[in-house]
């Protein structure tokens, strides 16, 4: 065994899983986990915890994993993260855990990710449930929204004893990770559910189908029901668009709805009522994982995909195992490339696209360097659909029917970053409805801060 080397995860043929929705990594079994885990040094002060969002016990874990104590594994994790299964699939621990593993400096780091979605899937077959630690106090606390914010601030409010019931708009609770992430990256009913259940076995309740700013209002909920506290984790849901001529087309997308009709409403299943015009040949503009998603998607649909992005390779926002898995599954990608049009043809449908070349120049505030446009440049690219994926804002629906809740010039919710409280007395906020959107990972990160920032506060209330 050489120890600088992560021990290879299998995963599904390139030229296969490009046919199919099944998940294209296929973990570790038992004899890899504990040789991946031989590699992990147990370092005392553990810089990998240190640049976890919600602080698992890595080492802790890891160490349980070397001995085959593989439940006791999962406990270790349980005691901090409610979604494992999840983290273990989605977290980018490139720039996380796995960036500061002492390991990774003659080395390879320990493929702490890969470990931790063993643990969690081994947990799931043998049907361990997460444990229980404190009796219920009857003190009640509102969640808005189930996605990976709410479910975290449910499920350790819930640890601490506190009558949790979470308000979800959709008819299916799970946020993001039930229609924004596709089935090949992130099971639904192998994965999402059963650790939606975790939390419900916990003592969450989990209502659907309530629009807070429609069905019932925050300030309803707070002066006619009963609920002490609440937290906002509705995410953030609004597209953006570029604003280009033929952008309302038929045949152009936000790539919200292209993943949500197909992750949430099943239109890649033949035998599911909600159909989609896939596309022959697809453009989809952005170029963060949810760019990868919505053109892995498209590829999976039959469509010949192209992504289309401003800036080079070295600035793509995205999962580098992402665009690794992109490229492999035959993704052609339009670097340096900016939409000017989308060409419509007489029956209102998209038959093409404009196009200029870009240079890149200074860097922007963000630091990255603002992309030019190249006079003269200008080409076209045969396309019968495009997917703008350009990043998402909050709905304005929650904090424009709740009094006294503070927002910023982006609609985001004003929260502190310590407490998660609001302006408004028993408020809280996390994830994409303050940052605008993020990771999975750092909505968690926020919802387990805002669980201790609303038990500190009803403590002294």
């Amino acid at each position: 065994m050489d120890v600088l080397k992560k021990v290879p995860v299998r995963e599904q043929d390139p030229k296969v899983r490009a046919t199919n929705f099944d998940e294209v990594c296929l973990g570790y079994n038992e004899s890899e986990a504990k040789e991946e885990a031989s590699r992990c040094l147990t370092c005392m002060n553990a810089q990998c915890v240190k640049a976890c969002p919600v602080n698992i016990d890595i080492p802790g874990f890891i160490k349980e994993i070397k001995e085959g104590n593989f439940e006791e594994a999962g406990y270790v994790i349980g005691k901090s993260s409610a979604l494992p299964a999840i983290c273990g699939r989605v977290c980018p621990q490139e720039s996380q855990c796995e960036g500061k593993c002492i390991r990774g400096i003659k080395g390879e780091p320990v493929s702490i990710g890969k470990l931790e979605r063993f643990v969690a899937d081994y947990a799931m077959a043998k049907g361990i449930k997460p444990k229980k630690s404190t009796e219920s106090n009857g003190r009640k606390v509102a969640i808005i929204g189930s996605g990976p914010a709410g479910l975290t601030c449910a499920g350790d409010l819930a640890k601490m004893g506190y009558d949790v019931t979470i308000f979800e708009a959709l008819h299916e609770a799970g946020g993001v990770l039930v229609y924004g992430i596709p089935e090949f990256r992130l099971p639904k009913d192998a994965v999402v559910k059963k650790e939606i259940e975790n939390v419900i076995a916990l003592g969450v309740k989990i209502e659907t189908n309530v629009v807070i700013g429609k069905s019932v209002t925050i300030d309803d909920l707070m002066e006619k029901e009963g609920f002490e506290a609440v937290f906002i984790g509705s995410g953030a849901g609004l597209p953006k668009f570029m604003g280009i001529p033929g952008e309302t087309a038929s045949g152009v997308f936000s790539a919200n709805e292209y993943l949500t009709r197909n992750n949430l409403m099943k239109a890649f299943k033949d035998d599911y009522d909600t159909p989609i015009r896939p596309g022959k040949k697809v453009a989809v503009v952005g170029g963060g994982n949810v760019a990868m998603d919505a053109a892995r998607t498209a590829l999976r649909l039959g469509a010949e995909v192209t992504i289309v992005y401003r800036r080079s390779e070295e600035e793509l926002p995205a999962r580098v195992e992402e665009v690794h898995h992109a490229k492999e599954e035959g993704i052609i990608f339009n670097l340096l490339t900016n939409p000017t049009e989308i060409l419509v043809d007489e029956n209102g449908w998209v038959c093409g696209m404009k196009c200029i070349k870009m240079e890149l120049g200074e860097p922007d505030e963000s630091g990255r360097r603002s992309p030019v446009e190249i006079p003269g440049s200008e080409f076209t690219i045969d396309v019968d659909t495009v997917i703008m994926s350009l990043g998402t804002s909050p709905n304005p629906l929650i904090s424009s029917t709740t009094k006294g809740l503070d927002t910023n010039r982006r609609k985001c919710i004003v929260a502190n970053e310590e407490s998660g409280a609001t302006s408004k007395p028993g408020v809280f906020a996390g994830g994409d409805a303050v940052t605008g959107a993020a990771t999975v990972i750092l909505a968690m990160g926020a919802g387990k801060t805002a669980a201790k920032g609303i038990d500190e506060y009803l403590r002294a209330k």
